[in-house]
């Protein structure tokens, strides 16, 4: 017969157990605030909800079910109160951690959400475990408000890993570079000059727009956004508008965008419009001291001369006009080699009021 007592056999039919051991155990009763565990042990292991997540509202009822199996790591053998005290949320932790670490060693991506947006960064979590990802990391661009990364599922590398220390910091903006890189190489590739190409304005200068065009940027100046006259990009551009233009030059990685497209240009045809002799209508551009530039077409201004306003002696075009005014004249010259045209307002009032006497002179004719 053996000398040991029934107790000391009970006792050693029960595993024995280490702080720090993962155990293996069934649900036996589920509380609003903790989980109790047969783990084998003559005692039984007790997960409270702060152990088992960070969430202070979280039901454990509504997450754990008696006689589910699970988990946990173990953190002492007596609470003070002769139980186990067990912890599943460490446990993932450390699971989380080492997944962390094999992705460091391996240079792995990852994809993790961001719990929370702290001072100059992001908390994002990965199987329990926290990696920081600093504002400087977060873009490739400077972001001031990053609360639009709050519950967001976000890809990373991590660039070091030292949990000692709670230092595991992750890197987003690595990523996106090599995908713009890629993203480059590829739109160069393909493009050449005289293709049209459609893409989003970024930027807005006062010297033209900058248009992303899907890994490079092209440059849209201010000389090239229109056949007409443009005084203001801002005018006529803002960020995240959709612009079709042609790729006019390609220098390097500098590519010079177009919306002056050939078959739009009001000089194909100007020969005929712009004849001698022809009455046109149009608005005053600008004023400079010896005349007025007439818009009489998109993208074709006309010189008044300060001559041929009026026959009254005009001393400055800016006392009888203005920016806006409409005027209507005739055309006393057209040379198409130079792109000029001169107007004059004098000339048409003259043919007008010859126009008058003459029909007056057949009206007397007739009733004689």
């Amino acid at each position: 017969m053996s000398d040991l007592s029934f107790e000391q056999m009970l006792d050693e039919s029960f595993k024995t157990l280490h702080t720090g051991e993962v155990v293996n155990g069934k649900v036996i009763n589920v509380k609003e605030d903790q989980i109790i565990l047969n783990v084998g042990f003559k005692s039984d292991g007790i997960i409270t909800r702060s152990e088992y997540s960070n969430d202070n509202s979280l039901d454990l009822r509504t997450v754990v079910n008696v006689g589910d199996e699970m988990e946990a790591k173990v953190l002492k053998i007596n609470d003070g109160e002769g139980q186990v005290l067990l912890s599943y949320k460490r446990l993932a932790q450390d699971r989380g951690n080492k997944k962390l670490e094999d992705a460091f060693n391996n240079k792995e991506v990852l994809t993790g959400k961001v719990v929370q947006v702290v001072d100059g960064g992001l908390s994002v979590v990965v199987d329990d475990a926290r990696v920081f990802i600093p504002a400087s990391l977060v873009s490739d661009t400077f972001e001031r408000d990053l609360s639009k990364y709050k519950d967001a599922d976000i890809e990373f590398i991590i660039t070091e890993f030292n949990p000692r220390r709670r230092r595991i910091i992750g890197d987003r903006k690595q990523l996106l570079l090599a995908k713009k890189e890629e993203q480059k190489k590829a739109l160069f590739e393909k493009i050449t000059p005289g293709d049209v190409i459609e893409g989003t304005v970024k930027n807005v200068t006062d010297f033209g727009a900058f248009v992303d065009l899907g890994g490079a940027d092209g440059l849209l100046h201010i000389s090239e956004m229109s056949w007409g006259r443009v005084e203001n990009p801002k005018k006529v551009f803002k960020s995240g508008d959709k612009v079709t233009a042609f790729i006019k030059d390609i220098s390097g990685e500098k590519i010079a965008l177009s919306m002056k497209f050939p078959d739009q240009n009001p000089w194909l045809d100007a020969e005929e419009k712009f004849a001698r002799g022809n009455v046109v209508k149009g608005k005053v551009a600008r004023m400079t001291d010896f005349g007025a530039f007439v818009e009489i077409s998109n993208g074709v201004d006309a010189l008044l001369h300060v001559s041929q306003i009026s026959h009254d002696h005009v001393e400055k075009p800016s006392d009888v006009l203005k920016v806006g005014d409409e005027v209507e004249a005739v055309i006393v010259e057209f040379n198409e080699p130079e792109k000029k045209i001169s107007l004059s307002i004098k000339a048409l009032t003259q043919a007008n009021e010859e126009l008058e006497k003459e029909n007056a002179r057949n009206s007397e004719s007739n009733e004689e």
